[in-house]
């Protein structure tokens, strides 16, 4: 759990430890906030290929080594 209390994927605990906030995730993708809040809190949601596409694409400028594997069993 982080600060807040909340249950966190580990998505959640990547973005947290850099100190990137959800709605810069949002404004990269174009992802709604319900989905970006369910992929770093909710350990029971998949993403579809497009948006973990769209998620690597953006974490891919914090971290050029980041893939998919480090979030989600695919």
């Amino acid at each position: 759990m982080f600060g807040t209390g909340k249950p966190r994927t580990k998505l959640g605990r990547w973005l947290d430890k850099r100190g990137i906030t959800q709605s810069w995730l949002m404004k990269k993708t174009g992802l709604n906030k319900n989905t970006v809040s369910d992929l770093t809190s909710d350990k029971d949601r998949s993403p579809t290929l497009k948006t973990m596409q769209k998620v690597i694409k953006a974490l891919k400028e914090i971290d050029p080594k980041v893939n998919s594997n480090d979030f989600w069993d695919v």
